[in-house]
């Protein structure tokens, strides 16, 4: 006589379970974030829903795939479907519009890209230790965004929406009022410039990038007396005449040793007494989540030595730039403002 046996389903590993397979499975709703972002979904449901057979005419796709994508991110929030295979527009599917306050869309296509085969070799350099985005392209990120237009463009419009949710945030949880002429080294298009200009209105700005980059600059008119901008290569110097330097998500990606150069040069740039801004992720030695950690991984393989930093790190770095470390003021956005004095 044989004996069934019935075994008691264990509640914690069936938990565990289901908390670590969407962990496991997170690329496949990145990818399909991006496939939706590349094809510019969003803005054709800008003005309503559209049945999945002319989306998939004007994407180009084949319809069954893009109403199986479609409807996968419908489970998640991102996009509606109606009974009729229709789709339409939600509160997260908006922001992957390229053309909305605080867009997404082109985060969403930059990591679906070169980000998204840079991760795929993130084993092989933790046993190599090569650095994972120049051994794939051949050379260091910035040099292949410089020779390669679109990816570039691609990048600038991801930083730029991405900050406006840090700018806001950092504009209200700072005063810049005290400051008379506020340098954004490494500022991109200007944005974080804007919105501090905008809150500020005796303030006025130098808006610093390598060439290309500032050639890309949208700052309002009824700023442009307050705004002026210049470029160059900050590892070889950077613009005097202001009282106060701000550096946004830039000393991230490099080493202590890349770092400090630029810090040194805005030591020697600044007057006395002058401020230096950071605004990056602080990372603090303990268990709970963190985008910093994760973030920190991205630098590891995207870049040639950056880095996330703890609090202590940072303020080791201010003291061999000739800087005290004053105060680490946090902001709503997950980045704080790291502000230091010149010694």
């Amino acid at each position: 006589m044989s004996a069934t046996i019935s075994e008691t389903p264990n509640p914690t590993a069936n938990q565990g379970f289901q908390t670590l397979m969407p962990m496991i499975t997170g690329y496949w709703v990145s990818a399909c974030i991006y496939a939706a972002a590349k094809l510019q979904v969003a803005d054709l449901l800008k003005n309503g829903p559209v049945a999945v057979g002319r989306l998939a005419e004007q994407c180009s796709v084949n319809e069954d795939y893009l109403y199986r994508v479609l409807r996968a991110l419908a489970g998640l929030g991102i996009f509606h479907e109606t009974a009729d295979r229709q789709f339409e527009q939600t509160t997260l599917s908006n922001l992957l519009r390229a053309d909305v306050e605080g867009s997404m869309h082109s985060i969403a296509v930059m990591m679906g890209e070169e980000h998204y085969h840079t991760w795929g070799r993130l084993l092989q350099s933790m046993q190599s230790g090569d650095q994972a985005f120049e051994t794939l392209y051949g050379m260091p990120v910035f040099d292949y965004f410089e020779k390669n237009p679109e990816p570039s463009k691609t990048f600038n419009n991801a930083m730029t929406g991405f900050a406006s949710n840090v700018h806001r945030a950092v504009v209200s949880a700072y005063d810049f009022s005290t400051f008379h002429t506020l340098v954004d080294v490494g500022g991109g298009h200007g944005a974080l410039l804007t919105a501090i200009l905008e809150k500020n209105p005796t303030l006025k700005a130098i808006l610093f990038d390598v060439a290309h980059v500032v050639a890309g600059a949208r700052i309002p008119q009824t700023l442009a007396s307050r705004f002026e901008t210049a470029s160059g290569d900050f590892f070889q110097a950077v613009p005097t005449g202001g009282d106060a330097y701000i550096l946004s998500t830039v000393i991230h990606d490099w080493s202590d040793e890349l770092s400090l150069k630029i810090l040194r040069n805005i030591h020697t740039a600044m007057p006395a007494n002058g401020t230096l801004l950071l605004v990056e992720h602080v990372v603090e030695p303990d268990n709970q989540p963190s985008m910093g950690k994760l973030l920190d991984i991205n630098m590891l393989l995207m870049t040639q030595g950056g880095r996330e930093r703890s609090s202590a790190e940072y303020r080791e770095l201010y003291r061999q730039a000739g800087f005290e470390l004053t105060r680490i003021v946090p902001t709503p956005s997950g980045v704080c403002v790291i502000e230091g004095k010149k010694q």
